[in-house]
């Protein structure tokens, strides 16, 4: 009888203790994980351990603020306001390539082009937006221009993932465009209106790296950090610098880019990302590569009565945006003005004289 009471007593000790124990190595197992998968906190510009705020800034509906640059004639003189959206790894300073040596400044002069560059969410000195959306980007542009007082209508011009800023333009502010557009827009592989045979076909092209980085970000979002940081698996080639999937042109371009690097070119390059990549790399591949609220192949053209133009420039030999899948876009848009550069690789906006011939295209020979 006594051995029996010792049994059970045991048993009411020992069962509970098993319970908490295993409940304690769950705990402990769910917060090692969420420590490894979880993102380090932005340096938010102008906190105590964040990066210094040298640019002007706009504040925005909801308390963040907005960098930018302008560059040009005043905008009191222009005869045409644009926004440039930067690239993946551009910032503010993305418009340079307009105006530079790359292309001959008189053109911005003689046409009275006033460009304003600025700072994506997360990226060099805005604020991040942890709930950035395609139509949220849209509506910090809208109220950029409205801060800086550019008028009922402006022009909004995309280069790369900016491109697909301008999708959201097109969707969510329509009626302050002048006109829209895209250089070397990146896509979307699963948006609605793709052939699956189509869109698959051309993914499986990609680097096997991309693809992986690709699937993550669109089907497990918050496992986009750690996929992307960890060194198990290779990580996207964008992110990590691999050239692998940049064609020859592309090559010379960035060759020569390089050679013409300086000091302060080389500053604004480390500014790009100095808030955290996940604010900045990871959130652009989440949200452009994530679920869209929308189907750009849906839009319809916002210039019915030819009031304004979208133009889109595409290379021939991108190996970034598949050319197949581009076409399939402005087959499906006919209002699109499609150019199609021969032989021209991703980052054909930096060669001599591209952005002169891009402008003039945009504005003038429509």
């Amino acid at each position: 009888m006594e051995r029996e009471y010792i049994m059970e007593l045991l048993k009411g000790i020992v069962a509970p203790v098993l319970v908490l124990g295993m409940g304690l190595v769950v705990s402990w197992g769910y917060k090692a994980v969420i420590s490894v998968v979880r993102p380090p906190p932005p340096k938010i510009c102008g906190s105590l351990e964040g990066p210094p705020i040298t640019a002007p800034r706009v504040k925005l509906r909801d308390g963040r603020y907005l960098a930018y640059e302008e560059f040009g004639v005043p905008k009191q003189q222009a005869n045409y306001n644009i926004i440039f959206i930067h690239g993946f790894s551009s910032s503010r300073h993305g418009p340079s390539i307009l105006s530079t040596d790359l292309s001959p400044p008189d053109i911005i002069e003689e046409l009275g082009v006033h460009i304003v560059g600025f700072d994506k969410p997360g990226y060099g000195e805005s604020d991040p937006d942890p709930n950035q959306t395609v139509k949220s980007l849209a509506l910090d542009i809208e109220e950029l221009a409205d801060h800086l007082g550019l008028g009922s209508k402006f022009y909004v011009l995309g280069n790369s993932m900016g491109g697909q800023a301008v999708w959201g333009c097109l969707k969510y502010i329509p009626n302050r465009l002048a006109g829209a557009g895209l250089i070397a827009p990146v896509i979307n592989y699963r948006w609605p209106s793709f052939p699956a045979k189509l869109w698959k076909e051309c993914y499986s092209r990609q680097p096997k790296e991309d693809q992986w980085a690709l699937r993550v970000a669109y089907y497990i979002p918050w496992l986009t950090y750690w996929w992307n940081t960890q060194t198990w698996f290779p990580s996207s080639t964008v992110i990590s610098g691999n050239p692998i999937n940049i064609s020859a042109q592309d090559h010379q371009i960035l060759n020569n880019s390089l050679s013409k690097m300086t000091p302060e070119k080389e500053k604004h390059k480390q500014q790009v990302a100095q808030q955290g990549q996940f604010e900045s790399f990871h959130r652009a591949m989440m949200v452009g590569f994530g679920k869209w609220e929308f189907d750009p192949m849906d839009l319809k053209n916002p210039f019915p009565n030819n009031e304004g133009r979208v133009h889109l420039w595409q290379g021939e030999e991108d190996k970034l945006v598949p050319l197949e899948l581009q076409r399939y876009i402005v087959d499906k848009l006919p209002w699109i003005h499609y150019h199609e550069l021969p032989g021209a690789g991703h980052f054909f906006i930096n060669a001599h004289g591209m952005g002169q011939a891009i402008l003039n295209q945009f504005l003038i020979h429509n």
